[in-house]
């Protein structure tokens, strides 16, 4: 349906007028070396100057329109001031962990057996003795589905929320929430441990100056050390050297305006920030942390980043994203879970004890995750294969509710029986405890606004 707006003679005079002005400062960034724009050509087709004002008067108008009804609610922080965004990769089997099934068929329930937790009714997988004791503390979301079969995509799911498009990149949550609150306490807003985990991870859409800061070094390993947290040269050279760099950049940043060079610029900034700031810099320096401290979380990959998250968002770091573990127990899972899990269920036991008794739990939402679960039934490799359709999630602190779950599996741990949760409700729930409105829109490249999250209802039932 067209739309016909009436505009004054003496108005379209005046936007003329204005219109010309604009066309006389674009020849003469023209002649100063930026791309000229014709006015009696446009591709091979004429134009005459009417038509071509007429055709700007309606693509500004257009754009208008669609900032105009972009939903665009102010982010205000919720009772979760960070996050902790543990990603298990590969896919997680449920049934030996989160779901354990005891009275299915063997074939069915699997290898291990489960343990009754601190809280009655609740049990776990077998392996999983630390965290049955925290269980009071957590939630555990039984019924969550997507139709993602394939790493790749269900990885995209989990964090986005949102299904792959080959028509737009979305940005990860943690870009997300970057651009919503930005830094505090002169920390980087989103932080990935040990880098960014995968593509789906990034700014998307997003300007690039949202990109989580990569540790570039595992906080595991023995010498570990912040790549960009170290001064090459003395301070003084150091401080010439920024000097210099900015009047550099001054005079750049008059002839271009590119998305590329002020994310550069940004970063720029943070690093210089952090080196400069001995807060910040202590905020990664996990061996500040007693002996005891780090032995009760585990000498392990998932103790020591597990550990660090707990610092940086102690330190003021907004969204935290952790890397543990390969999942894709296709053969011998028996074996697979014995050498991942009990690592991972001493570190995340003992962070969530370590956030309480800190105080940190109430602002601190965690939030463990895997792209998909794995089949029912167990193959004749002694294996489980990749299973979207029903698989577990666990959140705590942040205002989550603690001792409960969330939705059931049916009896075979094959789909969903009751509170289906899917992806767009799963984040939603998130973004609520954030102080995020999940559907407020983002303007994406072309001036489109695309909703953070599009659908989705915030499970109420879990939340304080």
């Amino acid at each position: 349906m067209a739309i016909q707006i009436w505009r004054s003679k003496k108005t379209i005079q005046k936007e003329e007028k204005v219109l010309e002005q604009d066309i006389s400062a674009i020849r003469l960034r023209a002649l100063n070396g930026k791309h000229d724009i014709g006015l009696a050509e446009c591709g091979k087709e004429k134009m005459d100057r009417r038509s071509f004002l007429h055709a700007g008067i309606l693509g500004s108008f257009g754009a208008s329109l669609a900032r105009a009804d972009q939903k665009n609610y102010e982010s205000k922080e919720g009772p979760a001031k960070s996050i902790i965004f543990i990603y298990l990769p590969g896919g997680m089997a449920h049934q030996e962990t989160f779901d354990p099934k005891p009275f299915a068929p063997l074939e069915y329930r699997g290898p291990l057996n489960s343990i009754e937790t601190a809280v009655p009714g609740i049990r776990l997988g077998e392996l999983m003795v630390k965290t049955s004791k925290v269980t009071d503390k957590i939630a555990i979301i039984r019924s969550l589905t997507h139709g993602e079969a394939a790493h790749e995509r269900g990885t995209h799911n989990m964090f986005t929320g949102y299904r792959p498009s080959p028509a737009l990149q979305y940005p990860s949550m943690g870009s997300v929430v970057a651009h919503e609150f930005g830094p505090r306490k002169n920390l980087p807003p989103y932080v990935c441990i040990p880098n960014q985990p995968n593509e789906f991870a990034g700014t998307g859409y997003l300007s690039s100056s949202y990109s989580g800061f990569g540790l570039g070094s595992d906080p595991a390993s023995q010498n570990f050390e912040v790549r960009d947290l170290k001064i090459p040269v003395a301070d003084e050279r150091f401080a010439r050297r920024q000097r210099v760099l900015n009047v550099v950049n001054t005079n750049f940043n008059k002839k271009q305006n590119a998305d590329s060079v002020k994310a550069m610029n940004s970063f720029y900034e943070r690093a210089y920030s952090l080196i400069g700031d001995q807060n910040a810099k202590d905020a990664f320096d996990i061996e500040k942390e007693s002996a005891q401290t780090r032995d009760k979380y585990g000498r392990n990959t998932a103790g020591a980043r597990m550990l660090l998250a707990r610092r940086l968002v102690e330190f003021g770091t907004r969204f935290v994203t952790l890397t543990y573990g390969g999942w894709d127990m296709h053969d011998n899972i028996a074996n697979g879970m014995n050498s991942q899990l009990p690592a991972f269920d001493q570190g995340f036991a003992t962070l969530i004890e370590d956030l309480d008794q800190r105080g940190l739990l109430d602002s601190t939402l965690v939030c463990v995750v895997s792209e998909f679960g794995r089949t029912p039934k167990i193959n004749n490799r002694a294996g489980r294969d990749h299973w979207p359709k029903v698989f577990s999630t666990v959140l705590a602190g942040g205002g989550i509710k603690g001792g409960m779950t969330y939705g059931t599996s049916n009896a075979t741990a094959s789909e969903p029986d009751q509170n289906p949760v899917n992806i767009e409700d799963w984040a939603a729930t998130i973004y609520n405890r954030l102080g995020i409105v999940a559907d407020k829109e983002l303007m994406a490249p072309g001036e489109r606004p695309i909703e953070i999250v599009d659908g989705g209802k915030v499970l109420s039932d879990i939340i304080v």
